[in-house]
């Protein structure tokens, strides 16, 4: 049963859209999963390694990747940190490959990969390999904004988060423990 049960779960989610909560709702999944007794594996991409949800999910026992940036963004960076930061994103690719493909995470979560493809620091081939490479009982979710047609296509689950309204319109800055 345990058997038949994790050939059922290795689907395709993506979270995607110019709306809040695409990171919201993959950590509310690795909770889930964790939850149930299931391991878990998060990796962020371009992100700083400050959001305030990574602790809670180490502490509830999830493989947590997510190494310090220089702080800046993409645009803001010099050729020398732009270099260093594309081998970090395609070491990060790596690990949650094999991570995918070795069939001991249940589910496992590449944030703000769409971010990372569209900054041309990672290929739509390489996360395609991904997918493909995946263990059949393995859960992979892929977030970030505007997802490729080709990823699309691959997934089992596409919502497009869509901003409405947002406080920053108003000039209120992201906010520790909500927005990060």
């Amino acid at each position: 049963m345990a058997e038949e049960r994790r050939e059922q779960l290795g689907l395709v989610h993506i979270y995607t859209g110019d709306g809040k909560g695409k990171t919201t709702a993959s950590v509310g999944l690795c909770v889930r999963a964790l939850g149930a007794g299931e391991r878990v594996y998060f990796t962020q991409f371009l992100k700083g390694g400050d959001s305030a949800e990574l602790e809670s999910l180490r502490r509830l026992g999830a493989q947590v990747c997510s190494p310090r940036t220089s702080g800046k963004f993409y645009f803001a960076m010099d050729e020398g940190e732009k270099a260093a930061c594309r081998a970090q994103q395609q070491e990060l690719l790596a690990q949650a490959a094999a991570a995918a493909a070795g069939g001991t995470y249940r589910l496992v979560v590449c944030d703000e990969i769409m971010a990372a493809l569209s900054l041309g620091l990672v290929e739509e081939g390489q996360v395609l390999a991904l997918l493909a490479g995946r263990d059949s009982g393995t859960e992979v979710v892929l977030t970030g904004r505007d997802a490729p047609p080709a990823l699309v296509e691959q997934s089992d689950y596409c919502t497009e988060m869509c901003c409405r309204k947002h406080p920053f319109e108003r000039g209120v800055p992201a906010r520790k423990g909500i927005e990060f």
